[in-house]
């Protein structure tokens, strides 16, 4: 059993770290937020990841999971420690390591054996070497020479499908020049390992190239497919048929052909940002990716326009109340980080539209959000108290309780006007018009 220590109990660190206990690991996840801490202790889990408080709980009564703000006494029991620190979205687009620079300068304050320091937080290429320098700056102020290595190991977690793709994962990566913390590290995913799941292993500017060449890729696809879904509602094509018949071809596959509002969360929006501010600063710039970039912002504003468009044209939405069901950025998470959801209500608001606003999950995370236009949303119980009088019901997530909705129902109570915007295609055409409402798709 190898004692491993997880810094950070945010989305990553939280799920990594329950993961890692599961596999047979003794865990110690640790933050220096005390009421955190405490909630995790309790078995409360502060985020919404659909199987994380089953599996956090059975491991914290087996004895191999345990929640601590205490990182010194952590890191002294500790073979590995990863580093599970938020590396948000600076004003120029890069990625801020601030989190990172000060969990590494801890980690060389306190450890007293050889230590592999895992980088399981989102970096750009070139971290592990920063990393390196941090400790070994920390460790020349203290005057200790402590050996260690620092490994790359990027996470690839889908919110929503968080547990099952840690332990059922395509690949795992592993960038270090150290073959002996490569072993270590094999010892540490030693499940996955007997299960022949594909370890890549590489220097650590590889890995963390990985990373962020993977989400820019798939976050390419799907706003490939939102730019042909434009085009499809202005030439009378159907993005869905296009998408179909895409999707079939081997060299393309279906995933990410899903047009929509445009993407969000934690991962794509500051991915792509950090990627194309490290290529500028290469002096190799990828344009396709600072296209991208571009095109999403360009998304999420033009279904603002589509509703107020055909809800009568520029001024139509003053005294209007719309309803929103779907807030979090995708279904089955609470997050709403650059959520499409946010820049929709900000535009329909300042265009002088009332809200009523629905999510299963992220109710909490929207008053937040919507602070400065929150005297213009009513925040509902369910679906249905938040079509309740509206002129039109826009779906803005995928929630599966939004696809079986009783169309008789908010029919009958909503107001006279009954506009139906289905930004994720969940519903066909004919089925909501046969029931007395406009239809607008996306892309058809």
């Amino acid at each position: 059993m190898i004692t491993i220590t997880v810094i950070g109990t945010g989305y990553v660190g939280s799920v990594s770290g329950a993961c890692l206990a599961d596999f047979g690991n003794r865990v110690i996840c640790v933050d220096n937020n005390p009421e955190k801490i405490a909630s995790f202790q309790k078995g409360i889990i502060p985020i919404y990841e659909p199987g994380l408080a089953e599996l956090v709980n059975r491991n914290i009564i087996s004895g191999r999971l345990e929640f601590s703000t205490d990182l010194a006494s952590a890191i002294k029991e500790s073979k590995v420690v990863f580093i599970a620190v938020g590396t948000p979205s600076l004003p120029d687009g890069s990625a801020d390591l601030s989190f990172v620079e000060s969990a590494a300068r801890e980690i060389a304050a306190v450890m007293e054996q050889y230590t592999v320091v895992v980088n399981k937080s989102t970096v750009p290429v070139g971290s592990v070497k920063k990393v390196s320098a941090w400790i070994k700056e920390e460790q020349d102020k203290k005057g200790k020479s402590i050996p260690f290595d620092v490994i790359s190991n990027p996470e690839f977690l889908r919110e929503g499908t968080a547990v099952y793709d840690f332990t059922h994962p395509d690949r795992v990566v592993l960038g270090s020049d150290s073959p002996g913390a490569l072993e270590i590290m094999k010892d540490v995913y030693r499940s996955l390992y007997l299960n022949e799941t594909p370890f890549i292993e590489t220097n650590p500017e590889t890995a963390e190239m990985i990373k962020y060449a993977a989400n820019a890729f798939l976050a390419t696809k799907i706003t490939f497919i939102n730019e042909i879904a434009n085009l499809c509602e202005k030439s009378g094509a159907n993005v869905q048929d296009v998408a179909r018949a895409m999707g079939r071809d081997g060299r393309i596959g279906p995933k990410f052909l899903h047009p929509g509002p445009g993407f969000g969360g934690s991962c794509f929006p500051k991915d792509t940002r950090a990627l194309a501010k490290t290529a500028r600063d290469y002096g190799e710039p990828i344009t396709l990716v600072e296209a991208v970039i571009t095109a999403n912002k360009r998304q999420k504003e033009k279904q603002a326009e589509k509703i107020e468009n055909a809800m009568g044209g520029k001024g139509s939405l003053k005294g209007k109340t719309i309803a929103i069901l779907g807030l979090s950025y995708k279904s089955n998470t609470n997050d709403m980080r650059e959520a499409p959801s946010i820049v929709l209500c900000k535009i329909l608001v300042s265009n002088g539209a009332m809200l009523r606003v629905y999510d299963p999950a992220a109710m909490d995370e929207a008053k937040i959000h919507f602070e400065t236009i929150k005297d213009s949303v009513f925040f509902a119980s369910d679906e249905y108290n938040a079509v309740s009088g509206a002129n039109a019901l826009v779906i803005v997530t995928e929630w599966h309780q939004f696809r079986n909705i009783d169309l008789l129902k908010i029919k009958n109570i909503m107001s006279n006007e009954k506009y139906f915007f289905d930004l994720r295609n969940i519903y066909k055409r004919k089925e909501v018009e046969d029931a007395g409402f406009k239809y607008w798709g996306v892309g058809k």
